[in-house]
């Protein structure tokens, strides 16, 4: 079983930048991917980043340019660096670990952007 506690979100003004992360309740060995969706009101869950245990990153379009997603594997956490922030990024952002054919969530962080 895996624990994930994001930590980091809060209000920003558009234009600005937020970086939000998540840790791992223990370590995970090979085969793991880790990353962050999101779920804007009214709207289903979307994937923003997700990054392998060999650092291999994928991204959704709208977060290419802006987002950038990290991990440290010591540390077990998994970092999201979110740049030019815009009111449409509102929403409740999840971190996620893929692990041994399992999926685990976190509890969930508020990012809000105002204008």
């Amino acid at each position: 079983q895996v624990q994930l506690v994001e930590s980091g979100g809060g209000l920003v003004q558009t234009g600005g930048s937020l970086k939000i992360s998540c840790t791992a309740s223990r370590s995970m060995n090979s085969g793991n991917t880790m990353g962050w969706y999101r779920q804007i009101s009214g709207k289903d869950r979307e994937l923003v980043a997700l990054i392998d245990d060999g650092g291999t990153k994928t991204y959704q379009n709208f977060a290419k340019d802006r987002f950038t997603i990290s991990r440290d594997n010591a540390k077990n956490t998994v970092d999201l660096q979110m740049n030019s922030l815009k009111p449409e990024d509102t929403g409740v952002y999840y971190c996620q670990a893929r692990w041994l054919f399992n999926i685990y969530w976190g509890q969930g962080i508020q990012v809000t952007v105002t204008s």
